[in-house]
């Protein structure tokens, strides 16, 4: 299994390294890919430099693709259109689209959440065009998986691992890592 995780400047620290860490350890391929420069700087000032470049990136290379969210970076992920054209392929596709916190509204904008369940960080329900917001702290609905916000982080990096390696997979490592909230 291969992942995508763009990063744009002002992206949540916790929820892109816990995403992509997480992934790794179950053994997915995680591509990070930044949007403009390289290294990206989080919302919190802390640089994380990225695998590639998302010019070139093909959603056909990858099969998932997950934003994290914090703002600045959700607001500058839905501003790219690169981001935008990958979203409405990977849902086209019935590919896994991820999204928590703030990004979910990327997901809203690019048109892949109509007659989905789904949730983000407080105050953002409305900027999710087309979904029925709920509060849950992880929401898979489909190839649909949202998140709340940072403290739901590990919750929907496992959830990430039980749709793409399996819900054994994402069992054994919640316990390797000793994660008692799900």
């Amino acid at each position: 299994m291969r992942v995508i995780v763009p990063l744009a400047e002002g992206f949540e620290e916790i929820e892109a390294v816990t995403i992509i860490d997480v992934l790794r350890r179950a053994g997915v391929e995680v591509t990070s890919a930044f949007l403009k420069k390289n290294p990206v700087t989080g919302s919190h000032a802390i640089s994380v430099t990225a695998d590639k470049n998302i010019e070139g990136i093909k959603s056909s290379d990858f099969d998932c693709m997950v934003l994290p969210g914090g703002m600045p970076g959700s607001a500058n992920l839905k501003d790219d259109q690169r981001v935008i054209e990958l979203a409405r392929e990977f849902s086209s596709k019935e590919k896994i689209v991820a999204a928590i916190c703030a990004a979910p509204l990327v997901l809203g904008y690019a048109g892949v959440l109509k007659g989905r369940r789904a949730t983000c960080y407080p105050g953002f329900e409305a900027q999710m065009t087309g979904a029925t917001p709920v509060a849950d702290p992880v929401v898979r609905d489909g190839t649909v998986i949202t998140g709340r916000g940072p403290g739901c982080a590990i919750p929907f990096a496992l959830e990430l691992v039980a749709a793409l390696a399996g819900k054994q997979v994402a069992e054994q490592l919640r316990e390797s890592m000793q994660v008692y909230w799900m």
